[in-house]
């Protein structure tokens, strides 16, 4: 985010009386450049300039030699009186005694004081305290302490302002030395949105301000006398044999060259001051001027060591195997996309200098040593240095700006600016041989409708309003008659070139709406269309989100990305389908470059999460959407942007999307709520899994079948299958339910036997019925029976409830499985199921007859559907 100095801001437009910060931000807002945060002053309190009256060198113990000094900081903060057993020196004279080490001042000397009560940067509050047995009533600055850098001077230690080493400041005792360093300027720090990137610059966000104020707005490129004519300097090869989409990733290369510097000079307190406001560190001269041309006019600049550097510089696309150790001493594996710089230095005569608009290179980075600089300034491609960047997780000040766009008229004035002042404060002289390889794109002109800007912005705009808006942002406007087919005047636009996202007619028409006002739009609700507003599917998802959270269950979020190996810790089997992941070709983090397949994927480090940040047992819920690849089918055409894509390639495209459908998943375990006075709160079990799902498909109008399954990440012995009947009669496996395996307890730490739940919620909610209908309340009492069958172990106990409900038919209101026993009595493979059985008539209480008759019929389905006995 850039931070706008308002003291810079105010050289480039001229800015309201009495205007600050706030209001500022306030006028930049009303152009579309949102506040994100104000910073106030570097130093509040009484910061002064003070005189050394005299000082005492007083030797310690530990070998430190400290000076004791009288320093008067006038009439309105000197102490009259001391302390009569602190012995001082000029007492006769009303000031302040301060303890310091440093040794580059003299009595006589003009410095800077922080007086108790003053906070330096890094919110360091200034108080007397004793120390080497005297009372120190408050502290005399260095440049560093005040957030300024070194000395100019090039001295260590404090401020010296009367002896002309902060460039000639002067004062007297008393006056405030806040206001004479400039130390009480405000930044505003703005938002730019990416089709802005101009405003990467004071030079463009002076241009906004003064399209918000009506502020005289002055150019800093007019300041600056480009070189012309002499070229010859540093041979330049663009050699691109690769260009991506949109271009070749250099059209413009300048150097220039300035001999005889001290890189060692120190860079100017104003320039170091600024760099800081503006949010950088300043490193040494050359580095930082290269940085402050950089964000005053938007341009970015690399300055390599002219003797480090072997001719002829060369741009080109990196080869297989190539590497680079760029400027952080990070070596970088390089990709066959990535543009660098490179000369012929190299053991083979091929060297890689750096990343073109990203980061240079070690091996030719300027030092104290160095004399000779080459200064580049170039025009790289925005979607070449956009990869590069993202591709080498390397986002850098001179990135930002060139994925963005840059002013391709800027390098040669850029260049020139910067060499001025590295000659100003470094010495040394611009070499006038320029080099100035390639081309500048121009704009291409958009004809423009004068009517499209009320067509699309609903506004009635006037054609003085869009004449005016649009000279106003640099374009050239010129009247091209009415336009084809139609009526009204039609322009021909041409965009400035700091504009590079001016290329159809909406932007245009977006940046009228933004000049004009957006206050000038009214607002205007749509009209709510008929009906209950949310869809079948919509309804169905809030009703199961609202079911899990009443039963206690917390709603969480988890990113959709997974890793490679999460197919094996949930013990998917190598055919599984789930492992049929969509990977990424840009991921978030390179150890998670897949999409899921299933929820628990994502669900289960989250719930393993929360148990290590203290939580001690667990009860989430997600509904979210997994992918399914479709393998080499899914490799989706890319239509080209010249013209609408045909319906045969966006079937394609269609085609090739992955299979994606919502699930709801669920991870419980540990105790199910708080204990109290009558002892623990169960635990959850597999039960309750099982039960959530029913609750689930309740919610949405639906009924789940189980039967018992075998499926991974589950417990074999403890797993539930989960179908629904289709349209079609046939059962659709919609999910799974039951407890952890335990190897995958472990892998995430989560409590012993923890369960979990799986269902496809779309085919859940699409299995309800479309209409509902209505039960009448019953007027006669229902009749209770109970049933215990005895059945092979194998089969399930859905298929023994639903032949116990075609047995009784009509008269069977409800059954519910209560209890399910194995042991010997019974049998080896053998198990008892019981059923409570609830029968009811809607035409009258039943007799005797009525429910004996009903149980022979229940007694005789069951042997004849799955051979269960009636056990007694």
């Amino acid at each position: 985010m850039p931070r706008i100095p308002l003291t810079w801001l105010a050289e480039h437009v001229t800015l309201r009386d009495g205007a600050d910060a706030e209001s500022v931000a306030a006028d930049l807002v009303s152009v579309g450049l949102e506040e994100e945060a104000i910073h106030g002053a570097q130093v509040t309190g009484p910061l002064v300039v003070g005189r050394v009256l005299d000082l005492v060198k007083e030797p310690q113990k530990n070998g430190k030699t400290i000076n004791w000094c009288r320093v008067d900081v006038g009439p309105e903060h000197n102490v009259a009186a001391d302390d009569p057993k602190d012995p001082q020196p000029g007492q006769e004279q009303p000031s302040r005694g301060i303890i310091c080490g440093a040794h580059n001042f003299e009595a006589g000397d003009l410095v800077v004081v922080s007086l108790p009560g003053t906070v330096l940067p890094g919110d360091f509050a200034i108080a007397a305290r004793k120390t080497y047995g005297h009372t120190s009533d408050g502290m005399i600055c260095s440049g560093d302490e005040l957030g300024l850098g070194p000395d100019p001077a090039g001295e260590d230690g404090i401020i010296v302002l009367g002896r002309g080493h902060a460039e000639g400041l002067t004062g007297e005792p008393g006056d405030d030395a806040i206001a004479l360093l400039g130390l009480g300027d405000e930044t505003v720090e703005i938002n730019v949105t990416p089709d802005r990137g101009y405003c990467f610059s004071m030079r463009g966000v002076a241009r906004e301000y003064s399209h918000a104020t009506g502020g005289a707005f002055v150019d800093p490129v007019t300041t600056v006398d480009a070189p012309e004519g002499t070229r010859g300097g540093v041979p330049v090869q663009l050699r691109d044999d690769a260009p991506l989409r949109g271009g070749e990733g250099c059209t413009r290369f300048v150097t220039l060259e300035v001999r005889g510097t001290d890189a060692t000079a120190p860079t100017p307190r104003w320039m170091s001051r600024r760099l800081t406001q503006a949010g950088m560190r300043p490193i040494s001269l050359i580095v930082d001027v290269t940085n402050y041309v950089m964000l005053d006019l938007g341009q970015p600049l690399h300055a390599y060591d002219a003797e480090k550097v072997v001719a002829p510089i060369i741009v080109r696309r990196a080869r297989a195997g190539e590497k680079l150790t760029t400027l952080d001493d990070v070596e970088r594996t390089l990709d066959a996309e990535d543009l660098l710089i490179t000369d012929c230095g190299g053991p083979e005569g091929d060297r890689v200098l750096g990343l073109a608009g990203v980061m240079g290179g070690a091996e030719t980075e300027v030092t104290d040593a160095t004399r000779n600089v080459i200064l580049e300034a170039a025009t790289f491609q925005q979607i070449t240095v956009a990869r590069t960047a993202r591709r080498h997780r390397l986002p850098s000040e001179a990135s930002k700006r060139f994925e963005r766009g840059v002013d391709p008229h800027l390098p040669l004035v850029a260049a020139q600016r910067a060499a001025e002042l590295i000659v100003q404060y470094g010495g040394g002289e611009i070499d006038h041989r320029v080099t100035d390889e390639g081309t500048i794109t121009e704009p291409s002109a958009i004809d423009f409708p004068i009517a499209d800007a009320e067509r699309v912005v609903g506004v009635a705009y006037t054609p003085e309003q869009v004449r005016s808006s649009l000279e106003m942002i640099g374009c050239t406007v010129e009247e091209a008659g009415a336009p084809a087919g139609g009526s009204g005047d039609m322009l021909r636009v041409t965009p400035p070139s700091w504009r590079p996202d001016l290329v159809v007619r909406e932007d245009l028409v977006e940046e009228i709406a933004r000049l004009v006002g957006y206050d000038q739009i009214p607002s205007v609700l749509p009209t709510a269309p008929g009906g209950r507003g949310l869809t079948r599917s919509q309804r169905g998802r809030r009703n199961a989100g609202r079911a899990l959270a009443e039963a206690g269950l917390t709603e969480v979020a988890s990113y959709p990305f997974i890793g490679e190996g999460v197919f094996d810790q949930l013990r998917y089997d190598a055919e599984d389908e789930r492992r049929r992941a969509v990977r990424l070709l840009n991921p978030l983090a390179d150890d998670e470059p897949l999409m899921r397949t299933a929820l628990l994927q994502t669900l289960l480090p989250v719930a393993r999460r929360n148990l290590g940040r203290g939580e001690e047992n667990v009860a989430i819920f997600q509904v979210g959407s997994v992918s399914l690849s479709r393998g080499e089918a899914g490799v989706s055409p890319v239509p080209s942007a010249a013209q609408r894509p045909s319906n045969e390639e966006l079937a394609a495209v269609q085609d090739a999307l992955p299979a994606q459908t919502r699930r709801l998943a669920v991870v419980n375990g540990g105790a199910s709520g708080p204990g109290s006075w009558m002892g623990d709160a169960p635990a959850w079990g597999w039960a309750d899994a099982i039960d959530l799902a029913h609750r689930v498909a309740a919610s949405v109008g639906s009924h789940l079948e189980v039967r018992q399954a075998e499926h991974a990440p589950f417990h074999p012995g403890r797993t539930a299958e989960l179908t629904v009947q289709g349209a079609d009669g046939e059962q659709t496996v919609v999910g799974h339910a039951g407890e952890l395996h335990p190897a995958v307890i472990k892998a995430y730490s989560l409590p012993a036997r923890s369960s979990a739940l799986e269902l496809d919620l779309e085919a859940v909610i699409a299995a309800a019925p479309a209409v509902v209908e209505a039960v009448p309340v019953p007027t006669f009492p229902p009749a209770k029976e109970d049933f215990a069958f005895v059945v092979d172990q194998d089969v399930p106990a859905s298929a023994v409830e639903a032949a116990i409900v075609v047995g009784i038919g009509d008269l069977a209101e409800s059954v519910r499985l209560f209890d399910v026993y194995t042991g010997d009595q019974i049998g080896e493979g053998k198990k008892s199921l019981a059923f409570a059985v609830r029968l009811r008539s809607e035409d009258g209480t039943l007799t005797g007859e009525q429910i004996g008759a009903a149980r022979k019929r229940c007694i005789r389905a069951v042997e004849d559907a799955v051979g269960g006995v009636l056990r007694a």
